[in-house]
């Protein structure tokens, strides 16, 4: 669907992209994450075609994107502050964007909002103003919004970003659904780790304008991760106790402990020898689990090894 190719931007002498390429399958829901200041909005503004690159090619379904007009109208994009007509009704904020997109017939325009209002639960208060409301509510009316004109493939921009929990699962469910049920290739780029590790497929790490990691998340996870092995003691004391006696063993390589739950990480042993090692020792344990990183565990430690390598 989209084809990064050695992509290569420079500002006054500045290098903010350095050859970086990835592709975005059809049907994906991509993440794009990095710290601020990473390039990750330069990127996503080279692709909808608002920047030209210093060098290198964004191809869209084989074609230059950013000069192809017919090939950007089969994209859908959410900013973080984009912003509704308050004033307005859902209903006629639909409207008027989908009379924008080219979507002229009133009664296909007319059945096009109902849709998309019943797709996101918001049938019943279309007629209200959007100033009244709640945050989630108006976040549901953008995404929406930004797929008014049926694109092939959507850009996401913090979509969850100053949400609720429940909010934020309601956008997430919406994303999964989109990928799911109508086939749409999501481009998201985010700052929150959870939702990205629940909803993409693949990602990819950008760093000081260069791709440090490209994969999808559980091989990631698995790539820069050992598995670790999570014990629960029955109080603070047992697992003191256990403590020095689990760092004394050959067969570990990592032990670290808070409060009443020691973690540590295996070498050439499995979890049943710990165990048996642990209840012959006279140890109570009341729970061991394998466990390993979460994509923000492992997104950290990529970060921390690249800053680590700049000094």
């Amino acid at each position: 669907m989209i084809e990064i190719q050695n992509l290569t931007k420079t500002f006054n002498g500045k290098t903010v992209l350095n050859g970086i390429s990835f592709e975005v399958k059809e049907g994906e829901i991509f993440g794009y994450l990095g710290p601020n200041g990473a390039g990750k909005t330069t990127t996503m503004r080279i692709i909808l075609g608002l920047l030209k690159p210093t060098s290198g090619n964004v191809l869209g379904q084989g074609q230059n994107l950013g000069e192809n007009e017919e090939l950007r109208t089969k994209v859908g994009v959410l900013l973080e502050n984009d912003g509704l007509y308050e004033q307005l009704s859902a209903h006629e904020n639909l409207d008027y964007y989908a009379q924008l997109y080219g979507i002229s017939e009133g009664v296909a325009r007319k059945r096009r909002i109902g849709e998309l209002l019943d797709f996101v639960g918001l049938s019943d208060r279309m007629a209200e103003k959007v100033g009244t409301y709640s945050k989630g509510m108006k976040q549901k009316l953008r995404l929406v919004r930004s797929k008014i004109h049926n694109p092939d493939i959507l850009f996401f921009d913090e979509p969850s970003s100053g949400l609720d929990p429940e909010a934020q699962r309601m956008v997430r469910d919406l994303i999964l659904r989109l990928s799911k049920e109508e086939k749409r290739t999501v481009f998201l780029n985010s700052h929150d780790l959870d939702e990205v590790q629940r909803v993409c497929t693949k990602i990819a790490i950008l760093q000081d304008g260069e791709i440090k990691a490209y994969d999808t998340v559980e091989h990631l996870r698995r790539r820069f991760s050992k598995p670790i092995v999570e014990i629960t003691f029955v109080d603070n004391e047992e697992s003191k106790r256990a403590v020095d006696f689990i760092s004394a063993l050959e067969y570990i390589s990592f032990c670290e402990a808070e409060n009443a739950k020691v973690a540590v990480t295996l070498k050439g042993k499995d979890t049943s020898t710990l165990l048996s090692t642990l209840m012959g020792a006279g140890i109570k344990v009341e729970e061991i689990k394998k466990t390993s990183k979460s994509l923000e565990d492992v997104y950290l430690d990529i970060i921390h090894k690249g800053r680590e390598q700049n000094e």
